[in-house]
């Protein structure tokens, strides 16, 4: 059965038995911690060989719940899972995080190992997010060279090793860390979400809320989706450092497609890097962006061998003050264990079609060794606050029907060329 309330074909099967988490306990006041009574209802649902864990209108507040093979979780109407905000009610366990594997606080939604993944509905799930952030930024104030992983945060949803996926339609809100985290799933939907994160509460944003994290997977769709974040809002992911290419858990991020979203703030419509080795096959294709993120960011770490390749983004539409690209070096954090430095390689980027206002053309620069090659600019017309561009050495870069702020756009002529790659 396809889930109840969401957008895709009539079920041609038998309708699944609901199993009501207030018939399990469960309170919706906001206050009472219901994790047992859900777990209870999607153990129940397991045991009588699959069904729908339905949570009704109410807010009804909780810690980490774990699906099992052949139940889906839909959130009704007014339905809001809310996260707790004590980090104990986030088990730790051997999980995926930041490219490789470490302890660390499950989600409040999790699925593992399981061939069908339905999530969906109306309802929302609230992270609870800003006391997560608030010892974040203490940490930061106390040591401004802590790591993202220093402050244990919850996930919002955690999908891990999951082939069928489908999440649609629901809500994601204050975070106390990544959104929806996919590692190692494939044949992936998501669709209707709408995701966001306060670019500021007392001064201070979500930090490393990720939208959506595509990590090691591969033929995954994001359709109509609203998402605005303090950090990526789709970021392509796999691992990190000196031996990234012989790492096993991270095979190569593609097939990709983005298509009917919107953007308001983050760091990136798409961004590769902060962790990834090979990322290619990516198509994103009628967004708007209505914030201030940036249309693409590839992250080039020092110390990890990259390989982003065949990216296009076609029918972009402007109406905000972020950065049109921006490829550039990432420094936070890296550390190349006594390794000769690798490089890393951009080749087929495209940006084509694209109109409307927006802030600033952006960087496209490598680090030493980097090979940037075959970028096109391509039926581009645009007003900017800045139009500075001046792209470093880069070999094949064409620009095609460009123009900005009225005038047609020559690259400059000074612009060195790496030498071609056998």
């Amino acid at each position: 059965m396809f889930l109840q309330g969401c957008a895709g074909p009539a079920s041609t099967h038998q309708p699944m038995k609901h199993f009501l988490i207030s018939d399990f306990g469960a309170v919706g006041d906001s206050k009472t911690l219901n994790t047992a009574a859900i777990q209870r209802a999607i153990d129940a649902a397991g045991a009588a060989g699959g069904g729908v864990v339905e949570i009704p209108a109410g807010t009804f507040r909780s810690g980490s719940i774990f699906l099992k093979n052949g139940v889906e979780l839909y959130l009704d109407e007014g339905a809001v899972l809310l996260g707790s905000d004590q980090i104990e009610d986030y088990p730790k366990r051997e999980t995926r995080i930041e490219g490789h594997f470490e302890p660390w606080r499950m989600a409040l939604v999790n699925a593992q190992q399981m061939d069908r993944v339905r999530i969906g509905g109306k309802g929302k799930l609230d992270g609870n997010g800003v006391p997560f952030w608030n010892a974040f930024w203490k940490r930061r104030q106390e040591n401004p060279k802590c790591t993202n992983l220093e402050v244990e945060r919850p996930r919002l949803m955690f999908i891990d090793r999951c082939h069928d996926v489908r999440v649609e339609g629901i809500s994601f809100q204050d975070s106390g860390f990544w959104n929806l985290h996919l590692y190692r799933c494939r044949d992936v939907v998501i669709e209707g979400l709408r995701i966001t994160i306060p670019s500021a509460v007392n001064g201070l944003g979500g930090p490393s809320t990720d939208g959506i994290d595509i990590d090691s997977s591969q033929n995954v769709t994001v359709r109509k989706c609203y998402i605005s974040t303090n950090d990526d809002d789709i970021a392509l992911k796999g691992s990190k450092g000196p031996f990234a290419d012989k790492d096993a858990d991270s095979p190569p991020v593609e097939n990709i497609l983005v298509e009917d979203c919107e953007i308001g703030d983050g760091n990136g419509l798409i961004t590769c890097g902060s962790e990834a080795t090979i990322v290619r096959n990516v198509t994103v294709r009628n967004c708007t962006m209505s914030g201030r993120a940036t249309v693409l960011t590839l992250k080039l770490r020092p110390d990890t061998p990259q390989h982003y390749e065949n990216i296009t983004l076609d029918g972009i539409k402007l109406a905000g003050g972020g950065r049109l690209i921006n490829v550039a070096p990432w420094t936070q954090f890296f550390d190349l264990k006594g390794q000769p430095p690798p490089s890393r390689t951009v080749n087929n980027i495209t940006l084509r079609n694209i109109s409307g206002e927006y802030g600033s053309f952006g960087t496209l620069r490598g680090n030493p060794g980097d090979v940037l090659r075959d970028i096109t600019l391509e039926n581009v017309n645009i007003k900017l606050g800045n139009d500075r561009f001046a792209p470093g050495p880069t070999e094949n870069c064409v620009v095609k029907n460009v123009v900005v702020n009225g005038k047609p756009y020559v690259l400059p002529a000074a612009v060195p060329a790496t030498p071609a790659v056998p």
